[in-house]
C-alpha cells in the first residue's frame, strides 16, 4: 500500500500545475448550477446589498417620528348565559360549558379584575366566577326521600299523593322551622341540576335555609335532590310555561301551554313531577302567556292541590290561588347580574320584610348570586332579620 502511494505522487509530480484561480472558483460555480442554491444565493445578495445600502447612506426613516406599545390579548369574557338559555332543553349545552370551577379561583385570587362590593357584615363579593364563600358543614339534614305514603306509581316514575294519614308532601318534605319573632327573609335559588360546580357551590356554600330549585331536565336529578336535602335544604321542581314569543322563546320540552287544555296540563305533569322525589312544592319558570289561560292554570292549581304540593311563583302569577299552598315571590334578585345590583336588591328585601314582616327573593344560580347570597345570610342575624325557607312563606287557602 505504501508503494502504490509513493508512484502516485510521482506520477503526478510531473504534470504542470493547474491554474489557481480555476482550481478555486470550479465548485462554487458547479454548486451555482444547481436551482435551490441559486435561489439562496440570490436572496443573500438581496439583504446584503439592502444592508449595504443602510450603511452606507443611513436609515431612511431616522428623522421621522416612532412609537412603541405592548399588544396583549385580551382574555374571552366568560359570560354566564340566560335564564331562558340555561333552563330551555336547547340551551342545555351552553351552561354545561361553563366548566368546573377552578379550586384556584379562591380568595383574592377570583376578585382579580372585578369591582369588590362590600356586604354591611364588612364582607366582599366580586362578580368573577369563583366562590370564596366557605363550605358548610351538612346542617340538621331532611329525611331521606321518598317517604313512605307520600308517593304512588305513574306513567313515568313516581308521583306526589297525599297520604292515607293526611300527611302531605308540602309540610312532610318542608324544612322545619320556627319563628323567633323577627322579620324573616326567605331565598329561593333555582336552575339547579345542569351544571355541576354551580350547584354542588349553591348546597355546599348557602345556609340550609336557602330554598333550592331544580330543573326537570337535570341528569342525575335525584341524586342532586338527596344531596341537598342531606345538606338540609327543602327543595322544589320548576315547571317550565309558556312566555310570550314562545316558540322561539322555548322553555323546552313538556311546557305548559296557553292553549292546551286541562288534559294537555295532566299528560305534562305526570312527566315533570315523576323526574324525581322529595320536593314540598314547584314553580314557575317564565309563563307570563300560560298565566292567562284561566283554563290552563285551573288544571294546575287542581293537580298541585290534589297532590297536596304547594306552588310558588317568581311574582308573576301573584293573583292566581288554588294551591295547597301559594307564595309568591317580591323581588327576583338578579335580573341584573352584578354584585351591586343584587346587593341593591337584597336591601330591598330586607326593608320589605321590617316593613311587612316577612319577604321572599328569588334568584338563579349565577356564580355571582351565590356567591353575594352566601355572603348576604351570613349578616342577617346581626341586622335584626331571621332566614327561613321559602316554605315558612306559603299560605293555604282561606288561612
Amino acid at each position: 500500500m505504501f508503494a502504490k502511494r509513493q508512484s502516485a505522487l510521482a506520477a503526478a509530480a510531473g504534470a504542470p500545475p493547474e491554474p489557481r484561480s480555476r482550481v478555486a472558483m470550479e465548485p462554487v460555480l458547479n454548486a451555482l448550477k444547481k436551482p435551490p442554491v441559486a435561489a439562496g444565493a440570490a436572496g443573500a445578495f438581496v439583504i446584503g446589498a439592502a444592508a449595504l445600502f443602510v450603511a452606507v447612506l443611513g436609515d431612511p426613516r431616522a428623522g421621522a417620528p416612532t412609537a412603541s406599545a405592548v399588544l396583549e390579548r385580551p382574555a374571552a369574557a366568560d359570560t354566564a348565559p340566560t335564564g331562558a338559555e340555561a333552563f330551555g332543553f336547547s340551551g342545555l349545552d351552553i351552561y354545561q360549558d361553563l366548566g368546573p370551577i377552578d379550586p384556584a379561583l379562591m380568595g383574592e385570587s377570583a376578585m382579580g379584575g372585578e369591582a369588590l362590593i362590600t356586604l354591611p357584615d364588612g364582607a366582599s363579593v366580586a362578580s368573577g366566577q369563583g366562590f370564596s364563600a366557605p363550605v358548610r358543614a351538612p346542617s340538621n339534614p331532611l329525611p331521606k326521600a321518598p317517604i313512605t305514603g307520600l308517593f304512588q306509581p305513574g306513567p313515568n316514575g313516581p308521583l306526589p299523593r297525599i297520604a292515607a294519614d293526611g300527611r302531605v308532601p308540602a309540610q312532610a318534605y318542608a324544612r322545619p322551622f320556627r319563628s323567633n319573632g323577627k322579620p324573616m327573609v326567605a331565598l329561593v335559588v333555582g336552575g339547579l341540576g345542569l351544571n355541576s360546580a354551580t350547584t354542588r357551590a349553591a348546597i355546599e356554600r348557602l345556609p340550609a335555609e336557602v330554598t333550592l330549585s331544580f330543573v326537570p331536565y337535570a341528569e342525575g336529578l335525584q341524586t342532586w335532590i338527596d344531596m341537598a336535602r342531606a345538606h338540609g335544604h327543602e327543595v322544589m321542581i320548576e315547571l317550565p310555561m309558556e312566555p310570550t314569543g314562545y316558540p322561539d322563546n322555548d322553555p323546552g320540552p313538556y311546557t305548559l301551554l296557553s292553549s292546551g287544555g286541562a288534559d294537555d296540563v295532566a299528560v305534562k305533569l305526570d312527566w315533570l313531577l315523576a323526574r324525581a322525589t322529595g320536593y314540598f312544592g314547584v314553580t314557575n319558570y317564565l309563563g307570563d302567556r300560560f298565566a292567562t289561560s284561566d283554563e290552563g292554570v285551573s288544571a294546575l292549581m287542581t293537580n298541585l292541590r290534589q297532590r297536596g304540593l304547594a306552588f310558588l311563583d317568581d311574582g308573576s302569577m301573584r293573583r292566581r290561588p288554588g294551591a295547597f299552598a301559594r307564595a309568591s315571590a317580591d323581588r327576583v334578585v338578579d335580573e341584573e347580574q352584578t354584585p351591586a345590583a343584587i346587593l341593591r336588591q337584597f336591601n330591598a328585601l330586607e326593608a320589605a320584610a321590617k316593613t311587612n314582616g316577612a319577604a321572599l327573593g328569588t334568584g338563579f344560580s349565577y356564580p355571582v348570586t351565590v356567591e353575594a347570597a352566601a355572603r348576604w345570610t351570613a349578616g342577617l342575624e346581626a341586622r335584626g332579620l331571621q332566614l327561613a325557607p321559602a316554605s315558612a312563606m306559603t299560605r293555604r287557602p282561606g288561612r
